[in-house]
């Protein structure tokens, strides 16, 4: 009906598990409101934002140059556009490899020995920019890694590739690997933050979402049970441009 979509919150981007958590429970506070995700990856969020194809996205993408989340990106891509970047959760992010790690995998170098099957991300998600990243900084080519080519779009994608077998190892974070049984090896802290337009803030929908980011123990609860989050900064206002200057 036209109230439901009146009332659903789009939130186009980066996977998180913790997203699934916070839609159960803003539909179980504010019975008419609804949280529906669509999972692009972060440089898809980031276009979402600017086609206002969204009212919020997530984003982790790591910028190289300054090492600092996600703001060099927005100020970059979406400067003239009122927006609102608050934090959601600082999480681990690490290679997940099968239970009792057949394989014996240590570390990204070990990505390269023979017998070993990567399970990669999709271009433009966080967890790619990651995983190139630390490529780079190791001089490994991605040519010399089986499987790189191979792309799962959610981290709960990549870790049941592990589980099942399709893949000895994929970079993603520590719940998803939890939720599945399978091990992990730590190889990032990341910011996970969540851009809203300015134009939304205001409106009672996405209260309602700041209001559970800000005030609700349950919330926060819920996502430390995960494993692998840090909710120290979550709601926390990390950018602002509401009033961007007009050139």
């Amino acid at each position: 009906s036209r109230d439901e979509i009146e009332n659903t919150i789009v939130c186009i981007g980066s996977h998180d598990n913790t997203l699934d958590i916070l839609a159960n429970l803003l539909k179980k506070r504010f019975h008419s409101y609804s949280l529906s995700s669509a999972h692009v990856g972060s440089m898809g969020g980031i276009m979402a934002i600017k086609k206002m194809e969204a009212h919020i996205a997530g984003t982790h993408l790591l910028d190289e140059s300054t090492g600092e989340y996600n703001i060099p990106f927005i100020k970059r891509l979406l400067c003239d556009i009122p927006l609102l970047v608050v934090n959601l959760v600082h999480r681990q992010q690490g290679l997940i490899v099968r239970k009792g790690n057949p394989k014996g995998i240590t570390d990204i170098e070990d990505l390269t020995h023979e017998g070993v099957v990567f399970i990669n991300r999709q271009r433009g998600s966080g967890t790619r920019v990651l995983t190139d990243k630390c490529l780079k900084d190791r001089g490994i080519p991605s040519q010399e890694i089986e499987g790189y080519d191979r792309e799962e779009y959610t981290h709960m994608g990549v870790a049941s590739a592990v589980a099942t077998g399709v893949a000895d190892a994929g970079m993603g974070i520590l719940s998803a690997a939890l939720a599945l049984g399978q091990e992990f090896i730590p190889v990032a802290k990341e910011r996970y933050d969540l851009i809203i337009r300015g134009e939304y803030i205001e409106t009672p929908k996405i209260q309602s979402l700041l209001h559970i980011l800000t005030s609700d123990s349950e919330f926060r609860d819920m996502v430390t049970t995960l494993g692998g989050y840090d909710v120290s900064d979550m709601g926390k206002v990390i950018y602002t441009a509401v009033d961007p200057p007009r050139n």
